[in-house]
């Protein structure tokens, strides 16, 4: 009779509810500090991987002191930075790479003619 009880009065046997207390801690704020390191190193546009790594590490000092709320706002504001230092890199990146495809088909358009042109020669 572990989970159930007599009542005498009424003769039947009634359950017991038994109640969990669950505690769910608020998950912490990241800082982004490796992406903000990455693109300090890879691409740092305008400083803004400079930012980015700053805030990154206010977020984790804020973090470790238990300023959740100031670790969180420093975090935004960081993966901010870091989106827009990716963004500003991937787009330099790619228009390096299209600019480097024209050239080489200009040249190899040109290295056409002139060979087309050297077998017309008597």
């Amino acid at each position: 009779m572990d989970s159930q009880t007599y009542c005498p009065s009424e003769g039947v046997q009634m359950q017991m509810i038994q109640h969990t207390n669950v505690n769910i801690e608020a998950e912490l704020p990241r800082d982004h500090l490796v992406w903000s390191i990455c693109c300090l190193v890879y691409g740092n546009p305008c400083c803004l991987g400079l930012m980015a790594l700053i805030n990154s590490v206010k977020a984790r000092d804020r973090k470790i002191v238990g300023d959740v709320e100031g670790a969180r706002h420093y975090g935004s504001t960081a993966r901010c930075y870091n989106i827009i230092s990716t963004i500003l890199t991937s787009i330099g990146i790619l228009s390096i790479v299209v600019v480097i495809i024209v050239l080489i088909t200009n040249i190899f358009k040109a290295l056409e003619v002139k060979s087309s042109y050297g077998n017309y020669r008597n």
